[in-house]
């Protein structure tokens, strides 16, 4: 079926959504709605014949669909929430509705007689409801053919009723507080939307791609495709994701890590769209086009997460569809009923039926639920966190464990060179240097780790080797400065008969630490031997150590050995081991950790530790920097490979959910005092929108704080070392 998608000005809360929903219940031919209300697009998938239906019933609901195209590149320009127009219109309706009520009490305490059906007060009034209540009327009367039972309905019917019983002031302030209410909440959610928008900065329109002759030329972003190469000048955003192969420069990531600092890219590393280059001109070779940048995945699924309704979010809509045509059928049963059998006054009942129907209103509880979930997702992708949904947010407060894969998770998943343990009375550089320049043609891991550590170590150039010679399953040998040497395993050494029992012993206690052993020989003696193995995150330690604080218990998951394991939990501080494990073992001990301790989280790769992953309530995925797998498989992926960010989620995810907390408590409490006050006449129309718009600013600001946690919970991200 075809898909189209449609930028809808009006749509930003769940009460057009859910007018949206009911009227194009009645069109033939759509098979699924998805709706942005950050965005405000609504997505259709619908048979084709469908088309021009569904834009005509939209029509009618005032919600004016413009499609998003190729040509206009799937985007608009946004008006404003707040037009001059709208501020001098809602001004001068407050000023009349505020003198109308001021003109009936002066009127009052003149004549001591009820003053709100005086001439005066009954033009200022009206000249008010034309200025503030044209929206709400229109929007009520849809919400009526819809047979939506929204805020829009409950409010156009407590002013017809207000005015039916001549209450012309208590109607004109009621419109016109409703009218500010939607405007504060419209710039609220304004808000959230620039935080999302944030995520990117603005990618040039023009780049500079190398032509085929060999110069630069000035080129629209969306004409470059992979495999181009682009230059990017100092203070440029870098447009699209590709390798340098050309220059030296330090970025700033933060857009996509979260990293406050920038790092130093040369030839070979990765660069992302949406980062900004600091220094050095660079070229990069186009790994992806527009569209299909990892920034572009970012955002994509950050909004799809959106869409995405949390746990509290559905428990909300849910009772929000019971609650709304409850309280409607009480109000107008407590308006007739007491006039019926008990002589109560009609005016004065309907009076206090239509305070309740405003106060009873589901707004801020509605409301409140989206901003908190889309603040919380917002401040998680600052801090380098992508969130697949608002559900997984919310679950991260449950988290009792967290298990960790040990390799290219708890460690950096490469080995390096931990030991050099001489054998004679040579310095360790000098050995490092002969095995280095030995190694230097091998492509053996180890021999890699080696020669890696000799040029962050000593900066040196390799010596020449003359009859170089791979042993294949035990080392490389050579001849170096005129003698015959060799780099292998504790086998080769006993084959050229150097290996003694000094040499065996320092094997054995490298070996018991779960590090790799090679010796460095001649064809006369030992010259040393080189420990190797996997290096522990710098961030791992102090991870483990945030989240004990937090009361989340650590174990490893690994297919390791035991003393490899052991290792790395004495590193990292964790007491809890489980070494030698097969993926369905990793997989068998997640659930029964999850009988044992409640909510469990898995991090992995997300290759390996795919089926843990998924079984976990929580899957934290190492990114790689937004990897399409890691994508994919987890719940949650670490946009920079810093630890602390689980310790981060979880306390965030704790923040979001007490925030839900107040925010209901808030919404619930306010109703239920000034019900409390309307059932003893103590309350007119207007302080129960008053109320209304109150509750709603309350729980829409109280939930935008979340935004901040994006800093307060920032630090600065681990450093990779050249």
């Amino acid at each position: 079926m075809p898909i189209s998608r449609y930028f809808i000005a009006a749509m930003d809360c769940p009460t057009e959504e859910q007018l949206i929903r009911n009227r194009l219940k009645s069109v033939g031919g759509i098979e699924e709605l998805q709706f942005d209300l950050i965005e405000r697009i609504l997505t259709i998938r619908h048979a084709q014949e469908a088309t021009a239906p569904t834009e005509s019933a939209l029509a009618e609901l005032g919600m004016h669909a413009r499609p998003l195209t190729a040509e206009n590149g799937g985007t608009v320009q946004v008006a404003p929430v707040l037009p001059r127009q709208k501020i001098v219109r809602l001004a001068l309706a407050g000023a009349l509705a505020a003198s109308a009520e001021a003109g009936a009490w002066i009127i009052e305490g003149q004549t001591g007689q009820h003053a709100d059906d005086a001439l005066g007060v009954i033009t200022l009034a009206v000249a008010s409801l034309l200025l503030s209540g044209g929206e709400t009327a229109r929007k009520g009367w849809m919400a009526l053919r819809t047979r939506t039972l929204n805020i829009n309905f409950l409010m156009g019917l407590a002013i017809v009723g207000a005015i039916t019983i001549q209450q012309w002031p208590e109607a004109a302030m009621a419109s016109f507080l409703f009218t500010v209410a939607e405007v504060i909440e419209g710039l609220s959610l304004e808000r959230a939307r620039k935080a999302v928008q944030g995520l990117m900065e603005a990618t040039p329109e023009t780049v500079e791609v190398l032509s085929e002759c060999g110069s630069f030329h000035e080129s629209k972003l969306a004409l470059v495709v992979v495999g181009d190469r682009v230059r990017v000048r100092p203070g440029q955003t870098i447009p699209l994701d590709g390798t340098l192969t050309e220059g030296i420069s330090t970025v700033n990531q933060a857009a996509i890590t979260g990293e406050s600092l920038p790092l130093e890219k040369i030839v070979g590393d990765a660069v992302f769209a949406g980062t900004r280059n600091t220094t050095g001109t660079f070229v990069f070779l186009v790994s992806a086009a527009r569209g299909d940048t990892t920034m572009d995945r970012i955002v994509a699924t950050v909004k799809e997460a959106q869409q995405q309704r949390a746990p509290t979010q559905r428990f909300i809509d849910k009772f929000a569809k019971i609650y709304t045509p409850t309280v409607v059928v009480l109000a107008l049963l407590y308006a007739v009923l007491p006039p019926l059998f008990w002589g109560a006054s009609w005016p004065g009942q309907l009076h206090s039926a239509l305070v309740m129907l405003v106060i009873a209103c589901p707004c801020a509880l509605v409301i409140s639920t989206p901003v908190t979930i889309v603040s919380g997702l917002t401040a998680a992708a600052r801090l380098g966190l992508l969130v697949r949904g608002g559900a997984f947010l919310e679950e991260g407060r449950r988290l009792k464990v967290i298990a960790f894969d040990k390799t290219g998770t708890l460690t950096e998943g490469r080995p390096a060179v931990t030991d050099i343990l001489p054998l004679t009375d040579r310095a360790p550089s000098e050995l490092l240097h002969l095995a280095a320049s030995l190694d230097a043609a091998s492509e053996h891991p180890v021999a890699a780790a080696i020669v890696m550590h000799c040029a962050q170590s000593h900066a040196c150039q390799h010596l020449p080797v003359e009859a170089f010679e791979a042993v294949i399953g035990r080392g490389v040998a050579g001849t170096l400065e005129g003698r015959r040497h060799y780099v292998g395993n504790h086998r080769l050494t006993e084959e050229n008969q150097v290996c003694g029992p000094h040499v065996e012993a320092l094997l054995a206690r490298l070996e018991s630490e779960g590090k790799t052993t090679v010796v460095l020989t001649d064809a006369q003696q030992a010259l040393a031997v080189i420990g190797v193995a996997d290096t522990v995150r710098s961030t791992a330690a102090e991870a483990v150590a945030q989240l004990k604080a937090l009361g989340v218990h650590t174990v490893i998951l690994t297919g390791d050995g035991k003393a490899a394991a052991a290792q790395i939990a004495q590193q990292t501080g964790i007491t809890d081991v489980r070494a030698e494990l097969l993926p369905e073992d990793k997989l068998a001990t997640v659930s029964a950790l999850a009988q044992q301790h409640g909510g469990v989280g898995m991090v992995g790769d997300g290759i390996n530790d795919g089926p843990a992953l998924a079984r976990a309530h929580v899957g934290f995925a190492m990114g790689r920097t937004g990897t399409g797998v890691a994508l994919e498989i987890a719940d949650v992926v670490l946009l920079r490979e810093d630890l602390r960010l689980i310790p981060a989620f979880i306390q965030l995810s704790r923040a979001v959910a007490s925030t839900l907390t107040q925010n209901i408590a808030v919404a619930l409490g306010l109703k239920l005092v000034f019900l409390i006050l309307a059932l003893l006449g103590k309350t007119t129309l207007w302080m129960a929108v008053f109320a209304d718009v109150g509750g709603s600013l309350l729980v829409t600001l109280n939930g935008l704080r979340i935004l901040r946690m994006g800093r307060t919970l920032g630090f600065e991200g681990s450093r990779s070392s050249r």
